[in-house]
C-alpha cells in the first residue's frame, strides 16, 4: 500500500512540474537575432564567446551577442540537454555556422514563468 502511495505522489508531483519554456531563446539562436534574447536577459549577465569575455548588464549582453552573429550566420541551433529546477534551469545546446560549430551554455533563473538568462558561454 505504501508503495501505491508512493508512485501516487510521484505522478501528481511530476505532473505539475513545468520546464521553462526556451522556445524563445532557441529560435534567437537559430535566426542569430540577439534582439530576440534582449527581454530574456537578467539585470546582470555573465557572458563568454570567442571574441569577448564579461560581466555586464543585458544590454551589453546582447551587443557582444549581435557581434558575435554578426561574424558568424547561423546555419542551425540543437538542444542537446534541458533541465529546471525550482527557479533556476540550463540548457546546452549546438550551434552550427558558416564559420564552424560551437557548444552554447545557458543558465537562466526563472521567476513568475519568465526566463531570465544570467550566463552565455558560446565555446
Amino acid at each position: 500500500m505504501g508503495k501505491i502511495l508512493f508512485l501516487i505522489a510521484w505522478m501528481v508531483t511530476t505532473l505539475f512540474m513545468q520546464a521553462a519554456d526556451i522556445t524563445p531563446v532557441s529560435n534567437a539562436f537559430k535566426a542569430g537575432n540577439a534582439d530576440l534574447l534582449k527581454n530574456y536577459m537578467a539585470s546582470e549577465v555573465d557572458i563568454v564567446t570567442p571574441d569577448a569575455s564579461r560581466k555586464g548588464s543585458g544590454n551589453e549582453a546582447t551587443a557582444i551577442l549581435k557581434s558575435f552573429f554578426q561574424d558568424r550566420k547561423p546555419n542551425s541551433f540543437t538542444i542537446a540537454h534541458h533541465a529546471d529546477k525550482n527557479d533556476s534551469g540550463f540548457l546546452v545546446g549546438k550551434l552550427t555556422t558558416a564559420n564552424g560549430e560551437f557548444r552554447v551554455n545557458i543558465t537562466y533563473a526563472t521567476k513568475e514563468d519568465k526566463i531570465l538568462i544570467t550566463v552565455i558561454r558560446i565555446e
